[in-house]
């Protein structure tokens, strides 16, 4: 994973990204701030051709710091996929 930072450090998104052929279940990604994020791309959506897994559209940050990270996200995978998150305005 990696956080793709614009000129203000608020405007970010996370970008996750799973290159084996299996699913990952509550496989958790560090992040910088508390609050929701939003899913903006899943490419395993059914709009690509794909089979629809991933985290409903929106994931909460919980205080269980990872990576280097205060919060951290605990995600689903989906095989094959890149998924990009943006933190909801507060």
């Amino acid at each position: 994973s990696f956080i793709r930072r614009a000129k203000n450090p608020d405007n970010f998104l996370v970008f996750v990204c799973n290159f084996t052929p299996v699913p990952r279940y509550k496989y958790r990604v560090g992040v910088p701030g508390p609050g929701f994020y939003r899913e903006v791309l899943n490419s395993d959506s059914e709009i690509y051709g794909g089979s629809n897994m991933g985290n409903l559209g929106v994931v909460e940050a919980s205080d269980n710091p990872i990576h280097g990270r205060p919060y951290s996200l605990e995600l689903t995978l989906p095989p094959l996929a890149v998924l990009i998150f943006k933190p909801e305005p507060k």
